[in-house]
């Protein structure tokens, strides 16, 4: 009992927090907000180690590795194994979408006067990009310090892969970068560890302000949207990652697996972030027995690139608006388009909060909606925004798990596992 509560302390720490934070949350209502503040200290530490996190952990990972045939397989198997997840939580959302009418007995002339006041805000923050310029934009920045902020995190990926792979085939006139690049993920690893101690206080204290500002906006009208995603969420968090996580390494990995992600978990409920929630995650495979070369290339590129949550949302919200404007969707057609545009959105959502106007936009102009459907489904993100982000970001834990299993074979936890020990001339096998 003891070792048991010894290895889920911070787990327990940080679910009771969560639930006290709701609990407040729910009381205040929106004056909760008064403790954002001590929330959003605890982010802003993350965040602003974010950058130096991801740049040292990947050009590391990259540059000690001892042949880029293995970097190539990696960065393959993410791909198959990220499109893959995407298309089947998509095909999920449609299967329950058809089944049950979102909007069935709800009265819509009253859902798209919801939130008018959002539309300029949009309207503002959205740009007008062509699909060959939001390609340029999604990739790559035009100056060089722009690459320092959590916003531009693919780009920072991009440019961190290039700079791993130079060091690597630079050989050993780059060692001493090499140990550079050691240190300063050693160091970003440390000082997450220090801020986890205060994580408990800032986690508790962002979810009340967020608990308090939902309990006024979930209404009516989108209860059962909500309700929904809950249902897919439930579902594909404990059926899929199950059936992910035994397939990367059986009854071992599936065990593991549970074992260790309510950390990671927990903190992207709480945080609605898959960016803060990389250490986490980082921590949480080192722990299930991922190489730290797989763990730091999969969980800083599916920040941007793997979000099954936003995909399942991306469906939802097509849906919404169809049923809403009054357009048919019932037809294999129509159904694959909603697919892809869905499985685009979840690719270009923003790692950081709130995020995703650029995917909404997408879905309006394809389809060719009126502006006021943009605060419609802009409710809807912030209503899912919780359980989306707990797909999304726990999702790249379990698929690092995938990427060893096509990298390393069947075996790789087993061999793991298999530390061998000397203590007074004694060797115990830890598998």
């Amino acid at each position: 009992m003891g070792t048991l509560l010894k290895n889920y302390k911070m787990s327990l720490l940080l679910l009771l927090s969560v639930v006290l934070g709701g609990i407040v949350g729910v009381l205040m209502g929106p004056q909760a907000s008064v403790l954002e503040p001590f929330g959003k200290i605890y982010l802003n530490l993350i965040f602003t180690l974010i950058v130096p996190l991801v740049f040292f952990g990947v050009a590391s990972s990259i540059a000690n590795m001892g042949a880029m045939k293995r970097l190539g397989k990696i960065l393959f198997s993410i791909a198959i194994i990220f499109s893959i997840t995407a298309i089947i939580s998509g095909i999920l959302a449609l299967i329950f979408a058809i089944l049950w009418n979102p909007l069935e007995g709800i009265d819509s002339n009253a859902l798209k006067n919801i939130l008018v006041q959002a539309e300029s805000e949009a309207a503002a923050q959205s740009e007008q990009l062509s699909l060959a310029e939001q390609l340029v934009k999604t990739i790559t920045v035009g100056d060089f310090f722009e690459l320092f902020t959590k916003n531009n995190m693919l780009q920072l990926i991009v440019f961190t892969v290039i700079f791993g792979v130079a060091t690597a085939l630079v050989g050993e006139k780059a060692d001493n970068v090499k140990e550079l690049l050691n240190s300063g993920s050693a160091i970003m690893m440390k000082m997450i560890h220090i801020l986890m101690y205060y994580a408990p206080i800032g986690l508790g204290c962002y979810f009340a302000a967020i608990a308090g500002q939902l309990g006024t906006q979930i209404l009516e009208g989108y209860l059962k949207v909500f309700i929904l995603y809950l249902i897919l969420s439930l579902i594909y968090y404990f059926g899929f990652f199950s059936l992910y996580a035994y397939i990367s390494a059986g009854a071992a990995g599936f065990i593991s697996f549970w074992r260790h992600v309510i950390p990671p978990t927990v903190t992207a409920l709480a945080t609605c972030s898959s960016a803060a929630s990389i250490p986490v995650n980082l921590d949480a495979t080192k722990k299930i027995g991922v190489p730290k070369d797989i763990a730091e290339t999969v969980i800083p590129i599916g920040v941007n690139t793997h979000k099954d949550g936003s995909v399942i949302g991306g469906v939802l919200k097509i849906v919404f608006l169809f049923v809403l404007f009054g357009k048919e969707y019932n037809n294999w057609p129509v159904l694959l388009s909603i697919l892809v545009v869905s499985f685009l959105v979840g690719a270009v959502m923003g790692a950081i909060p709130g995020g995703g106007m650029i995917g909404e936009m997408l879905i309006i102009s394809i389809y060719g909606f009126p502006p006021e459907a943009l605060p419609v489904i802009a409710i809807i993100s912030t209503i899912i925004d919780a359980p989306a982000t707990v797909l999304n970001s726990t999702g790249n834990t379990v698929c690092a798990m995938l990427a060893t299993r096509f990298v390393d074979g069947k075996q790789w936890l087993k061999d793991t596992k298999k530390v061998v020990l000397s203590d007074k001339g004694k060797q115990f096998d830890l598998g």
